[in-house]
């Protein structure tokens, strides 16, 4: 009996020491969404600034588009990068009336200090602790199903994902969905979009 149990536990040592090796690999990721797809709607507590609320997905749409970004881990290396690269840019995105939250599997907890420290009061980051929203939207780790991979959507106010990007390092999101965001204004929607009223959270 014990053999089984020490292997087992071999097995997840093995598991969480290569981690962060498989999650750099090029397929650690599932298939992000296709383009045109609809994204699913969601309700999910988020916090900015240390203040938690419930972010929805269906009225955030109304304000404009919504650039959604999953990252695996509050407070780890690449993840804090890519919080402090999208907090510089957040009011650029606000500029364009683009709603930006960020994901992970974190608790909610552990995000009001993240959105303080890391997102510096900028933007919102949300929970998703049973990992039902990251799934739905082809987020998962292949290997750890229940911990968001490092993908970024930009969704258009009418529900359909226009622009998808899956890449573990955390290099090139921001300036990647904030073309898309600005392509969209003039391409799709022209001097209306232009118009558009700045977001605040």
């Amino acid at each position: 009996m014990k053999r089984p149990i020490a292997r087992s536990v071999l097995a997840a040592t093995i598991t969480l020491a290569l981690a962060p090796v498989l999650a750099a690999l090029p397929g650690a990721a599932s298939a992000a969404l296709a383009l045109g797809a609809s994204a699913p709607d969601f309700t999910a507590q988020a916090a900015v600034g240390g203040k938690p609320f419930t972010f929805s997905l269906a009225q955030a749409l109304k304000q404009g588009p919504v650039v959604l970004y999953f990252y695996p881990k509050a407070f780890t290396k690449g993840c804090t990068i890519e919080a402090h690269d999208f907090a510089e840019a957040s009011e650029k995105f606000q500029a364009m009336g683009a709603t930006l939250i960020g994901m992970s599997h974190d608790d909610i907890d552990t995000l009001k200090e993240f959105s303080v420290k890391e997102c510096r009061n900028k933007f919102p980051v949300a929970a998703d602790e049973d990992a039902r929203v990251l799934k739905k939207y082809d987020a998962a780790m292949t290997l750890m199903p229940n911990t968001a991979a490092r993908i970024s959507y930009v969704i258009s106010p009418e529900g359909k994902i226009i622009y998808a990007y899956d890449s573990m390092s955390p290099e090139h999101h921001v300036e990647n969905t904030l073309k898309a965001v600005e392509q969209w204004r003039a391409g799709a929607h022209g001097k209306d979009a232009k118009e558009a009223p700045a977001v605040s959270y």
